[in-house]
């Protein structure tokens, strides 16, 4: 039962993170924006890299980030059930849960989508298992983008600085549920550290004596 709530984390984030990629990828032509609101877009674009748009060029370029992201999780995942074993703060496995869900989503793009879809082009929607084979090879897929949230649309006021009287758009990054998971993982460890950490703090700092004591009073137990 302590796996039950990383697992849930892990398994409901990457289930609604490649159920809206594959909609995406089987329902918009590249480069394709369907406008929600004003400041909130579906707007379909694939990147060859890290989050949030974010890439290494080149074939080489791709197959470094394939493989970062396959260790990073492989050490990611290790750390979780090590922290879930000592009884961490339920907030710190949360986050770290996030941060893994994240992870798995866009590294199931990189590995398997350039082989089960065709290319998505501005004029052609893709397809799934094509008797052809895919658009690329293991580790060399691109990554499914679609948020984006131009929450302001205008021209800077003359009287800033350096950009006074430029276009600017607020907030320019198109990105996916698997990015937002990482992004909330580490928010949550940022803001809340000191609540994460404060038990394993205090155990760290107990006295030498009142932890012999303790732990002769747990033997005479």
């Amino acid at each position: 039962m302590k796996f039950l709530r990383p697992v849930l984390i892990v398994f409901f984030v990457l289930l609604v993170d490649q159920c809206l990629k594959i909609w995406v990828k089987l329902s918009f032509t590249y480069n394709e924006s369907r406008k929600i609101f004003d400041w909130f877009y579906l707007y379909y674009i694939e990147n060859e890299g890290a989050a949030f748009g974010m890439s290494l060029g080149g074939e080489w370029g791709k197959l470094i980030l394939s493989l970062f992201r396959i260790i990073a999780v492989a050490v990611i995942g290790y750390y979780l059930i090590r922290v879930v074993n000592q009884k961490a703060h339920w907030g710190f496995i949360t986050a770290l849960s996030f941060i893994l869900a994240g992870a798995l989503g866009n590294i199931f793009d990189s590995v398997f989508y350039g082989i089960i879809f065709t290319e998505s082009t501005p004029s052609a929607i893709a397809k799934i298992f094509p008797s052809q084979g895919g658009y690329e090879t293991w580790l060399h897929g691109r990554v499914v983008d679609m948020f984006y949230f131009p929450l302001y649309e205008g021209f800077l006021p003359n009287w800033i600085p350096l950009w006074g009287g430029d276009y600017f758009i607020f907030f320019r990054p198109i990105f996916n549920i698997a990015d937002a998971s990482i992004t909330t993982g580490v928010i949550m460890i940022i803001l809340f550290q000191r609540i994460f950490f404060r038990e394993e703090k205090s155990k760290n700092e107990m006295p030498a004596g009142d932890s012999q004591s303790t732990f002769t009073e747990q033997e005479n137990q």
